[in-house]
């Protein structure tokens, strides 16, 4: 993905969307990444690399729920977002120890394994869904020349449920699903193509789901979501229009009124390289089934 074909996403919304994310998050795959990161606990601090970081919600989450020194390197396009990310960026981790930040600015497309040399691990959150086959694979190739593991979070998963329902529901995600996939973007079928990406360069993957469920709670979100799906639903399908404003104004309604649940189903991804001092490892996608 070039610097200039990545999509531009406001402090504002990621910030909105932060407590969604981290509710949403799989605490399932944490136990056998933390399984394999102890195996090179004999290092004197984990390097952690941050795909996209945004404003690094990611990090927040994840930095206090491992173990031992990590210095995190956030990756992103735009200086203003790497600036919040590295300002806010926790500073200690779940024993206490130091965690520390540096920021890298450049194109995630090009990324090799020689960027990620001494990477304890890679990350990424809301990643997946808006690269190409082959950025995918150029990912997975790098990240297994780098022998780390690779925890992506959030991919969208191109299923939605919004109760009550509305006759339009289905036009509006169908739209909305092409959208994710123009210009040979993955959207809905990125962690599935991962998988097979890094199943094929030797690691074992696992999948879990990861949904966005938002109640009265979180109307904001839900309200500021539905205009963005309304929006590039219409962007791809225009004829969607005249029927686009009556159906957002009462969606947005129900929202206010703290009647509307939206689930917006993600899924994680977990890849374990295959160990160094061992033979093949079997590929399998884990107790969760595969990508859900």
């Amino acid at each position: 993905m070039t610097t200039t074909d990545t999509p531009q996403y406001a402090p504002e919304w990621l910030e909105l969307r932060e407590g969604a994310d981290a509710a949403a998050r799989a605490p399932e795959l944490l136990e056998p990444l933390r399984a394999r990161l102890a195996e090179t606990a004999g290092r004197s601090v984990r390097v952690i690399h941050d795909l996209g970081c945004g404003t690094g919600s990611l990090g927040r989450w994840l930095a206090p729920r491992l173990d031992g020194p990590q210095e995190w390197v956030l990756h992103d396009h735009d200086p203003g977002l790497l600036e919040l990310a590295a300002e806010r960026a926790p500073r200690a981790a779940a024993d206490g120890s130091p965690v520390t930040v540096r920021t890298r600015r450049g194109d995630l497309g090009s990324l090799t394994a020689d960027d990620l040399a001494g990477a304890s691990l890679v990350t990424a959150s809301a990643l997946l869904d808006v690269l190409t086959t082959e950025e995918v694979e150029g990912l997975a190739a790098a990240c297994a020349g780098a022998g780390c593991p690779v925890l992506l979070a959030l991919s969208v998963a191109g299923r939605v449920e919004l109760t009550p329902a509305d006759p339009l529901d289905a036009d509006f995600a169908d739209a909305f699903n092409a959208h994710q996939r123009r210009s040979g973007l993955l959207g809905p079928d990125a962690v599935e193509v991962a998988s097979e990406a890094f199943a094929r360069h030797g690691a074992t993957v696992r999948t879990h789901a990861s949904p966005w469920v938002l109640g009265g709670g979180e109307s904001a979100l839900a309200a500021e979501w539905l205009r963005g799906w309304v929006g590039a639903a219409v962007e791809h399908r225009p004829e969607l229009e005249p029927r686009a404003e009556t159906y957002l104004r009462r969606r947005l309604a129900e929202c206010a009124a703290g009647e509307l649940r939206v689930v917006v189903h993600h899924d994680d991804l977990l890849a374990l390289p295959r160990p160094v001092s061992h033979g093949p490892t079997p590929v399998s996608h884990g107790p969760t089934g595969g990508v859900s």
